[in-house]
């Protein structure tokens, strides 16, 4: 089993930053790939950034610009850094670890952004 906890979440003005991370321990076996995913109240969830094994990052296109994820392998940790935020980007963010074939998933961090 690996377990991910994540951290940074919160309450931020529009335009303001938050930065993410996520941990992952446990019986880790050869993570492929890491990201984060994020889900507002009435919608479902949908993928806000990716990061493979090899570096290579994909990002959903609301948060182009303005967000990026990294990652330290000796770590096993991932961030996503948020800048410009948006009332649009509030949500509930998930961190996402694909490890030995298998997904897990975090408990979820708040992200609110409110005037």
């Amino acid at each position: 089993q690996v377990q991910l906890v994540e951290s940074g979440g919160g309450l931020v003005q529009p335009g303001g930053s938050l930065r993410l991370s996520c941990a992952a321990s446990g019986n880790i076996i050869s993570i492929t790939s890491m990201g984060w995913h994020r889900q507002a109240p009435g919608k479902q969830r949908e993928l806000v950034a990716g990061i493979t094994s090899s570096g290579r990052t994909n990002y959903a296109d609301s948060v182009k610009g303005r967000f990026t994820i990294s990652k330290d392998n000796a770590a096993n940790t991932v961030t996503l850094q948020m800048n410009s935020l948006q009332f649009e980007d509030t949500a509930v963010y998930y961190c996402k670890v694909l490890s030995g074939g298998k997904l897990y998933w975090g408990q979820g961090t708040q992200v609110t952004v409110s005037s």
